[in-house]
């Protein structure tokens, strides 16, 4: 298993100018990096799949809290970005243990539009390697409780993960809205996420 757990007055006033401009610049690019710049808004929910970055074929990557996975912050805990060919995905080659060495959070921030209606769609299936059968967790809005959810990983492999649909919907009632996960078992063997969407949908059913 391999895994990774990284002096004329001219120019004078030539130098002046490009002072302004190379300030300007950075006036501008500062928001791009940073811790900052991990909790701003995305113009759109985005990769739901994993597919960023890569995970190491047939292995998986662990992240701890303050780190990412694409848009997606870990909040807390650790979880393990798992690479194509450890076992199946439900779209893409990526999927996300929400278990690394224990229970992990997950969150991506998301520009939302106040009063609207939106759909919530994931695949669900558990680390088949050990530990109890039973992988359970939470969707979170904007920090609380949404939905409870959980996995039997008995009979499933890792050729054969099982995954199912879950779905809910929220009013989203800000311009950002938060969307979580979060494991509620303890130990390095979590609930799996996979495929997950959010669409504005008209009307919503729950």
């Amino acid at each position: 298993m391999s895994f990774t757990r990284t002096r004329t007055r001219t120019r004078t006033r030539t130098a002046v100018a490009a002072a302004v401009l190379v300030a300007a610049s950075t006036a501008f690019a500062a928001p791009a990096h940073g811790v900052g710049a991990q909790h701003r808004a995305a113009s759109r929910f985005d990769d739901g799949s994993f597919e960023s970055p890569k995970a190491p074929a047939n292995g998986f990557t662990d992240l701890t809290a303050g780190q990412t996975v694409g848009p997606w912050r870990i909040t807390a805990g650790s979880v393990d970005l798992i690479g194509a060919g450890y076992w199946q995905a439900a779209e893409g080659d990526q999927s996300l243990d929400l278990n690394g060495t224990d229970s992990g959070t997950i969150a991506q921030t998301f520009t939302t539009v106040p009063g609207t209606t939106y759909s919530v769609t994931y695949a669900l299936a558990g680390n088949p390697d050990g530990g109890p059968a039973l992988r359970t967790g939470r969707a979170l809005i904007d920090g609380q409780d949404f939905q409870d959810f959980s996995f039997d990983v008995t009979g499933k492999t890792r050729a054969a993960m099982g995954y199912v649909g879950r779905q809910f919907s929220f009013v989203a009632h800000n311009p950002t809205t938060t969307l979580g996960f979060r494991s509620t078992v303890a130990g390095a063997f979590g609930p799996v996420l996979d495929d997950v969407q959010v669409k504005e949908c008209k009307p919503c059913c729950n």
